[in-house]
């Protein structure tokens, strides 16, 4: 271990061991509030109270009774699974020993250490977990506005724009045409826009084959491009097209009302128009002046721990953490670190090295993924890649179908692993 490391793992031995004295030496025990029900607020939750055996108080803040995956989503849109298969309730994290309160935080007093509930009162913290997902840059995409989102819907966040985009799909004219504006880096999960182009397609070929996919990327290149082209020529042969930056997709606006696009000049009727916008951390992580200019929010690699505020932890999608990509498999990955900080604080156990990991499926048809994912650790002052894998463009079959069975049982085994 070398003497910066050695030097972190002291310094917050030291803080963990001072503020841990409510829960060693009084009568109370240590709060942690966790901000945010998805695949790292949940995961970080549940096991912060599994893990500290009764120690500690866990308190997640969620407003939704349920939570719909935004992984898996574009297997809905293709038709290929049922929108309540996406739903996942929190009675394991009540069983697991968390307080859930049905509400929205509204604010972060981090003066007096309290979240602020929108429905009035609030939670005091010896440490908090913010982990709020995404919001999106208003104005990312001339002349489109958060206000155009029930007419161009993003379905970046799953739930009602889920079942929007999955009814303007289903409602497209025969032979019409589906625009898709995808977004700049970095975003929620790389492949997900392509992979989403491809379950559309696949449902269009079965409903209305006569229809036109057209994807506007501001990027040169795109997460597994050459699977996904390989696939789309495969499979959806002459339905879609890829406008990139050489083709004028800088040059980019859209009017939500009159459904139409304007690449380059060029003006171009659609049907059905998807926009997935720019980025940023959810807006509680904004308020709470955990964000950087990024709009991301910076936290320390060993621990997931706030830059800002060493008493909170920013987890998954909102957290500028270096090399992992934004997905459901980091953030619960980055929960497993944050959960054994916390604990470690709060009550003096030894905690241990951290390691993390990501690995992602993308559906290009029925019986056909593709996987890529890796492992990192932190190096150089963020989590740093180590290792990479990545499905290959030559493989069989036999080898895209256990893939894609791989997916499946991916699934079921994370979300029970996140929701119990």
């Amino acid at each position: 271990m070398g003497l910066a490391r050695r030097h972190f793992m002291i310094s917050v031995a030291c803080a963990g061991a001072a503020l841990a004295a409510p829960a060693v030496h009084g009568r109370a025990r240590a709060k942690v509030v966790v901000v945010g029900g998805g695949a790292g607020g949940a995961s970080v939750a549940r096991k912060i109270a599994i893990d500290a055996a009764g120690q500690i108080d866990v308190t997640l803040v969620e407003p939704n009774a349920r939570h719909t995956t935004c992984y898996f989503s574009n297997l809905y849109l293709g038709g290929l699974r049922s929108f309540e298969s996406l739903q996942h309730g929190y009675d394991g994290l009540t069983r697991a020993g968390v307080d859930v309160v049905p509400d929205f935080a509204a604010a972060i007093d981090r003066e007096q250490r309290r979240v602020v509930l929108a429905g009035g009162g609030h939670l005091p913290y010896d440490r908090l977990v913010v982990a709020p997902g995404i919001d999106f840059v208003d104005g990312s995409v001339p002349g489109w506005s958060l206000e155009a989102a029930d007419r161009t819907p993003h379905a970046y966040k799953a739930g009602p724009q889920t079942l929007l985009l999955a009814k303007m799909i289903e409602s497209l004219p025969q032979g019409g045409v589906f625009a898709m504006v995808a977004p700049p880096e970095p975003y929620r999960c790389p492949p997900g826009p392509y992979e989403r182009v491809s379950m559309i397609a696949h449902y269009l070929k079965g409903k209305n084959p006569t229809a036109k996919i057209i994807i506007i990327d501001p990027k040169e290149e795109f997460t597994l491009q050459k699977l996904f082209e390989d696939a789309w020529l495969k499979y959806y042969d002459g339905m879609i097209e890829w406008i990139g930056p050489d083709f004028g997709s800088r040059n980019l606006s859209v009017s939500p009302d009159a459904m139409e696009i304007s690449v380059d000049g060029e003006v171009m009727k659609v049907d059905c128009c998807n926009v997935i916008p720019a980025q940023r951390a959810g807006k509680i992580a904004d308020l709470a002046h955990l964000t950087n200019q990024s709009g991301w929010a910076p936290v320390d690699p060993f621990s997931m721990r706030s830059r800002l505020d060493d008493r909170i932890f920013v987890l998954g999608d909102s957290a500028q953490q270096g090399d992992m990509p934004k997905s459901a498999t980091s953030a619960r990955s980055q929960a497993e670190v944050a959960a054994a900080t916390v604990i470690g604080d709060l009550t003096g156990w030894e905690i241990p090295e951290p390691v993390y990991s990501n690995a992602c499926w993308s559906a290009l048809a029925p019986g056909d993924s593709v996987k890529d994912g890796g492992t990192y650790k932190p190096a150089d002052g963020k989590i740093a890649s180590i290792e990479k894998y990545v499905s290959q463009a030559d493989e069989d079959a036999a080898t895209r179908a256990a893939t894609y069975q791989e997916s499946l049982d991916w699934y079921h085994t994370i979300t029970a692993q996140i929701f119990g």
